[in-house]
């Protein structure tokens, strides 16, 4: 009897734990992008790794449209990351920082007034080719290219001298090679970004989430144990929700969006982290 329990627990374990994982491709060359479906909860993840080594890749910080007010506030006009990523000619690109727009308040699916050419800001410090266009009050963990190319994930409120690309999220994950805990346990759809113990090799996750039944999304304690089991030693998270998607050009030289955005198209955002490849 004994031995038919352990069994049956262990075949329970097997169902809910079963993962679909994509074969990985690499459709640009040096960002090899897998995808995963899993049971138990529900979960529908897509990674990249990109070689920071590959000296053809070029990755990249863009602001939506154009700074709408000048010295005012605002800093950028929202704008689809799939259309700026078309304007930049990235290879592939992911949503970036939190953001606000003027007169607009969150919302999901038919309910978010989120639209191309709101008026918009940056929450955390953002660079583009050397020049700060956004910085924060308090220090928030940003991804960091500097003008050495080199790639690191610091917590700042405005970019320094060196750094030539910046953008920021929210929560770092990681660090140290160890899971940072979060109180906050909600799931969410999210996305993620990460550096491996050398700095050669950044991870890209986006986590679908809010359908039930297909994807539940990740809480901060989840999306660290993932981007740990990535081999991230450093991770931080970047805008989520309706703002979650990762896009990468195929062969015929379109942008296709991989995951299943939450408002059931594209969010505009403020900025996205892009990255192109030199032909």
């Amino acid at each position: 009897m004994k031995i038919l329990f352990t069994l049956c627990i262990w075949a329970v374990f097997t169902v809910f734990a079963r993962a679909e994982i994509s074969a990985s491709q690499e459709p640009v060359p040096g960002i090899r992008i897998h995808s995963e479906t899993r049971t138990n909860p529900p979960t529908r993840l897509f990674v990249a790794e990109v070689d920071l080594k590959n000296p053809k890749l070029h990755l990249r910080v863009a602001p939506g449209g154009p700074d709408p007010d000048g010295a005012g506030k605002w800093e950028t006009t929202l704008m689809e990351p799939t259309k700026i990523a078309e304007r930049e000619q990235f290879d592939f690109v992911v949503n970036g920082d939190f953001f606000k727009a003027k007169g607009v308040n969150d919302g999901e699916g038919t309910n978010s007034q989120f639209r191309a050419a709101q008026w918009a800001l940056a929450e955390g410090a953002a660079m583009t080719d050397g020049k700060t266009w956004s910085t924060s009050t308090n220090a928030r963990p940003c991804l960091v290219i500097h003008k050495d190319r080199s790639v690191t994930i610091d917590s700042i409120s405005q970019p320094s001298a060196d750094d030539w690309q910046v953008i920021g999220g929210n929560v770092i994950l990681v660090k140290h090679g160890k899971l940072v805990p979060h109180n906050n346990k909600i799931r969410h759809p999210r996305t993620v970004v990460g550096l491996d113990a050398s700095g050669t090799k950044l991870v890209l996750l986006v986590v679908d989430g809010r359908k039930r039944g297909i994807a539940v999304g990740m809480s901060y304690d989840e999306l660290a144990a993932e981007m740990l089991r990535l081999g991230c030693t450093e991770a931080l998270n970047l805008d989520g929700g309706g703002s979650s998607v990762m896009a990468v050009r195929e062969a015929g030289g379109q942008l296709k969006i991989l995951n299943q955005p939450t408002d059931g198209r594209e969010r505009a955002v403020a900025d996205v982290l892009g990255i192109s490849v030199e032909k």
